[in-house]
């Protein structure tokens, strides 16, 4: 089958108008979310108020190692920016019902992951006050599939925990550090001589 002169054409200029779109999207810097994962920190040294053992310090301590410009430190005196998590994600993990089926039964939960955390600098002052992320997944339940909604649940658990490191990092790289400057006393001016 032949293609007339005017579908020729119009095939042409979408796929003129696709690259156009497509070169203006990448010349803007977008990256879709979890592309590329890295951020500009503006702490060249980090302490993470977790727990060593805590899954998501581990996640986030990667994350931030990852980013290559910033060094996680085990002492918050050798930092120049200290995250401190003011409630401990993981006994906050919640999951609540949403919805019951006919027979009275549980059809789908509710899954949920908070944190509320804040970064100051090592002289006490808040560079990102005090930020809640809340997540929440919905998840189907079925009694004959014990097992495997078990561990969905779990792979859901783990999705939340690292988007909501990537929105931790995402807030940490639009920190603005505060820049003190010192001011000198003035010295007096003595009047002209005549």
């Amino acid at each position: 089958m032949a293609m007339t002169t005017p579908t020729l054409i119009r095939l042409a200029r979408n796929a003129i108008l696709a690259a156009l779109l497509a070169a203006s999207v990448a010349a803007c810097g977008f990256h879709l979310r979890g592309s590329s994962g890295n951020y500009t920190l503006p702490f060249p040294a980090l302490y993470v108020g977790l727990p060593e053992s805590s899954p998501l310090a581990i996640d986030l301590k990667r994350n931030i190692r990852a980013n290559g410009h910033t060094e996680v430190v085990n002492d918050p005196k050798r930092a120049d920016g200290i995250i401190e998590v003011l409630n401990d994600p993981e006994k906050t993990r919640s999951k609540s019902i949403l919805s019951l089926n006919s027979n009275g039964r549980v059809r789908e939960y509710l899954l949920s992951y908070n944190i509320v955390f804040r970064v100051r600098d090592p002289a006490g002052n808040e560079l990102l006050g005090p930020t809640q992320i809340q997540l929440t997944r919905p998840i189907t339940f079925s009694d004959t599939q014990l097992l495997a909604k078990e561990q969905e649940e779990a792979l859901l658990y783990k999705d939340m925990q690292t988007d909501l490191v990537q929105q931790m990092m995402r807030r940490m790289a639009a920190i603005k550090p505060v820049v003190r400057m010192s001011v000198a006393p003035a010295t007096p001016v003595a009047p002209p001589k005549e």
